[in-house]
Formats: structure tokens, sequence, C-alpha cells
């Protein structure tokens, strides 16, 4: 009950509801496709670009929590998974086939398999502490851990989009909702997910005598500037609304190809 007040006192003082930040989300993830596509060399768009995925981690955290329907919110990620797949295929490989890497929508719907096994845990085991456990419960913890380690499995395999961290990703932010040191543990989770365990592009920087090697997907940690101003309010409610942010997704990514394949 206290970790609940906490957590409502910090969200008393968010600025920005669920459809805002989805907003935003939507267009750091538009400027980081069409620096991948029709505007290479702005290098800007995909430093800003970095930051949609953890809002968009953090809002399938929070929209498991707030679901009404756990059932209909994985189906719809998974079809509007298979919709997508084309138009990414389309955009990142220009070719309607491409299994070596699978859109992100996929490793939303991992996720939230992921933190669906733990919170399992979460209502098997509560209210009793680790040495009181029956075997129910220690078989209940087990299987969660399990379930939860195979959907990060999954993502890697699969070739998702972030692959295996970015259902990490999601997880840090399940683990983290109501958590009284919740910024903290965010911050560090976020810096060595993106600044160590993700391997790719960097910008050369120099601090006085000092230069080194700042790995671009660093720039996700600023994610949680927004993320902590999220007043833990859903905004306007409609289905047009809700679907109109889930057809974003492929819908810009078509049009990214499309646009390609015209010039």
């Amino acid at each position: 009950m206290e970790t609940q007040t906490v957590n409502n006192d910090i969200k008393s003082f968010g600025l920005i509801n669920a459809n805002t930040l989805r907003l935003i989300a939507c267009i750091l993830m538009l400027m980081d496709h069409a620096w991948a596509t029709v505007i290479p060399g702005s290098d800007w768009l995909t430093y800003a670009g970095r930051m949609a995925f953890p809002i968009f981690a953090f809002q399938i955290a929070e929209g498991f929590f707030h679901t009404s329907d756990f059932k209909k919110y994985a189906r719809r990620l998974f079809i509007f998974a298979l919709i997508s797949e084309i138009p990414f295929n389309l955009m990142y490989a220009s070719s309607v086939i491409y299994p070596f890497h699978q859109n992100v929508m996929f490793t939303l719907l991992l996720g939230l398999l992921a933190i669906k096994s733990l919170d399992s845990i979460r209502i098997d085991c509560s209210g009793r502490s680790l040495r009181s456990w029956n075997s129910s419960q220690v078989k209940a913890f087990i299987l969660g851990i399990i379930k939860a380690a195979l959907c990060v499995l999954a993502a890697g395999i699969g070739f998702t989009d972030y692959g295996m961290t970015g259902v990490l990703t999601i997880i840090l932010f399940y683990l983290c909702r109501g958590f009284r040191l919740a910024p903290l543990a965010q911050l560090a989770g976020m810096v060595y997910i993106n600044c160590f365990a993700i391997m790719g592009r960097t910008l050369p920087l120099a601090i006085g005598s000092l230069s080194f090697d700042f790995p671009t997907q660093g720039f996700a940690v600023l994610s949680l500037l927004l993320i902590w101003m999220y007043n833990g309010k859903k905004g306007r409610s409609s289905k047009a609304l809700q679907y109109g942010f889930y057809a974003f997704y492929p819908v810009h990514m078509l049009i990214l190809a499309m646009i390609v394949a015209a010039i």
C-alpha cells in the first residue's frame, strides 16, 4: 500500500499523459526511420530516434497493469506484428521476405508475455517470505522465471528488433513500477542495456584531453526524461485513436519504402 502511494505521488508531478507520450514516441521513431531511408546523413535524427523504443517499452509495462483484457491486448500486438512484417521488410531490406530481422511489434509482444510470466510469481508467491514458500509457490517461481527467460531467448533467436535487450527493457520497467527508487533503478538499467549490452555505431567525443567513443544507442537513456514526466493518465480515449497509434507503425514504414523505391 505504501509503495502505491509513493508511485502516485511521483505521477502527480507529471505533465504528459499516455497519448502524448505515445505521440512523441511515434515522432521520434519516424525521425529514426527517415534517417535510415530517405534522409541519410542527418545523424541527429537517429540520435533522437534512439529514445523511441524505451518509451514504447515503458508503455507496454504500463499497459499490462491497466488493461482489462490481457488476451485481447496480446492478440492485438500479434495481429499488428503480422501486419507490420511486410512493410518492415520493405523498409529495412527492400524485400517482401526477410527472415533475418523481425519488426518491433514481435519484441513488444514477447516483452508483454515475459512480464505476464513474472507477474504470475507476484500473484502466487505474495504475502509470504521466501522461507515460508510451499512447493507450489516454489514451482510457480521457477516456472515464471523459465517462461520469462524463454521470451527473452525467443527475441534473440527470432531476430526481433532490439532482440533480447528489447524484452529486457520491458522487464526493467515492469520491475521498477511502484519501486521507491525506481528512477535510479531505471537509470542504471538503461545505461547498462544501451551503453554496454547493445553494440552498434559510436560517436567520437572529446572532453579536454580525454577522447572516447560514445555509443549512439546511449541516447536512448534520455527517454527517461520524458518517461519521468508521465502523469499516469491515459488522456482522450477512443478506438480510432488507439488503433491509429498501432496503424502508424506499418503505414509509415510502407510510405518510406515507397519513397525509397521511387527515388
